[in-house]
């Protein structure tokens, strides 16, 4: 399967992480699984997917508010990066992606524009031997609104020095795709784990 670019010539080209350029999902899911069953709280493989791209926190308090629950987020949060950091060892790259990173690296600047904390992002890319082709690594806590805002986005681009208009960015998730093209940039769609089986 290869990706379909639009067409032009682009300064930047930016990542989404989870999913994306590392094929995750199913490990991020499960720890969730474990770290939300410890507090009995159930949450569905679609919800996770159709929430991918928003911040961790943001997650434990939506679903305290649709679950009644009283989940205490930072300690849920910690946890849950803790079983996904366990889980690292099985994770692999999305190939389809990584040809476009190693097409570019070197020629444009590219940079990780994630919902994820830096230290998952972080250790995701250095396991995959990917960390240092990146100028910039835009996570969680580096922007007040996440996806579906632009804001991330543009603080890639104004950090790379480059328009967003001349950015391609690489998602998965719908709220990412809304909020690059919110930030006026062209975008790639990368298939789900899902649709790519």
């Amino acid at each position: 399967m290869k990706l379909k670019l639009p067409s032009g010539t682009f300064d930047a080209y930016l990542f989404d992480c989870d999913g994306t350029i590392a094929d995750s999902m199913p490990l991020h899911y499960l720890a969730w699984r474990t770290a939300l069953a410890e507090w009995n709280c159930s949450f569905s493989e679609d919800l996770f997917y159709a929430w991918a791209g928003f911040a961790v926190a943001k997650i434990i308090s939506i679903l305290n508010e649709k679950h009644g629950l009283d989940m205490p987020v930072e300690e849920v949060a910690r946890r849950k990066e803790e079983l996904y950091l366990e889980a690292i060892p099985n994770l692999r790259a999305v190939p389809e992606v990584l040809e476009h990173i190693n097409l570019q690296y070197g020629r444009i600047p590219l940079a990780v524009v994630s919902g994820s904390t830096r230290e998952s992002v972080s250790a995701s890319l250095r396991f995959l031997h990917l960390l240092d082709k990146f100028e910039t690594l835009v996570c969680a806590g580096d922007y007040k609104e996440g996806k579906p805002d632009p804001e991330a986005f543009l603080i890639a681009a104004a950090r790379l020095k480059v328009k967003p208009e001349s950015c391609l960015v690489f998602e998965d998730g719908e709220l990412g795709m809304v909020a690059a093209e919110a930030a006026g940039m062209a975008t790639v769609k990368v298939p789900s784990r899902r649709a790519r089986l």
